[in-house]
């Protein structure tokens, strides 16, 4: 903001240019000028109250911008929805990984999604809430969903190797035929889940609720890490296989 102060009345000509070299003379007449220009325009109101009115026109356009912050956060929650939505059935990523990240963010629930087939290695979706979202053979290499909500989502054929699945809540989830190698499962529940033809090789599964899991026939449970208590013999009797393949 400027800062106006009133100017004190400048010197005469006679007495601005007494003593002045001839040579110099046009220089001291445009500063003369100048220094009346300024002292009239000191005196101005009509300046002032402009320079008045452009620190209020900054002051209210700041205030529409707070104001209008929840219609510019709708707009952009509307946008990624339409990323998600205009992609759904197509593979790649279609600019999704970003879309769900950002919905995640701002605590947008993600129930329901359509991802089927997506490739979202890499998409950190921690805390998200992606009950009954579907996601089959999707590719979540290297993926963080921990303590995600994926109750009831269909999770068939996806690819979950490395990824993180801590504390999730995979309750009466599809998993048949889903890619868990090296995945880490720790604490994740997994009551009611099905694992039939899953590749849980090197799995972690320190602390998992496992007692009722739904199905593991022919899941290939060969070097589950941190196992609970009785689980591998639970696994065995009900189908689960243990072999150095992956298949």
């Amino acid at each position: 903001m400027l800062v106006r102060e009133l100017r004190a009345r400048p010197h005469s000509w006679t007495q601005y240019t007494k003593g002045c070299s001839p040579l110099v003379l046009p220089f001291h007449a445009l500063e003369w000028l100048l220094q009346w220009s300024a002292y009239y325009l000191s005196r101005w109101a009509l300046l002032e109250v402009l320079e008045y009115l452009s620190v209020l026109s900054v002051l209210i356009g700041v205030i529409f911008y707070f104001s209008e912050a929840g219609d510019r956060q709708k707009q952009k929650h509307y946008q990624a929805w339409q990323v998600i939505n205009t992609a759904q059935g197509k593979g790649g990523s279609g600019g999704r990984i970003e879309a769900l990240q950002e919905l995640n963010a701002d605590g947008i629930p993600l129930v329901g999604v359509n991802a089927a087939g997506a490739f979202l290695q890499g998409v950190q979706l921690h805390g998200a809430n992606l009950l009954r979202a579907d996601l089959e053979a999707t590719d979540l290499r290297d993926s963080n969903l921990e303590r995600a909500d994926l109750q009831y989502a269909n999770l068939r054929s996806a690819n979950f190797r490395q990824a993180k699945l801590r504390d999730s809540n995979l309750g009466n989830a599809d998993l048949t035929g889903a890619d868990l190698v090296n995945a880490d499962l720790q604490g994740a529940d997994l009551t009611g889940a099905s694992l039939e033809n899953a590749s849980m090789n090197n799995v972690n599964l320190r602390g998992v609720r496992w007692r009722n899991i739904r199905s593991v026939a022919k899941a290939n449970i060969y070097g589950v890490r941190n196992a609970p208590l009785g689980f591998v013999d639970w696994a065995t009797r009900h189908g689960a296989v243990s072999t150095a393949g992956e298949e």
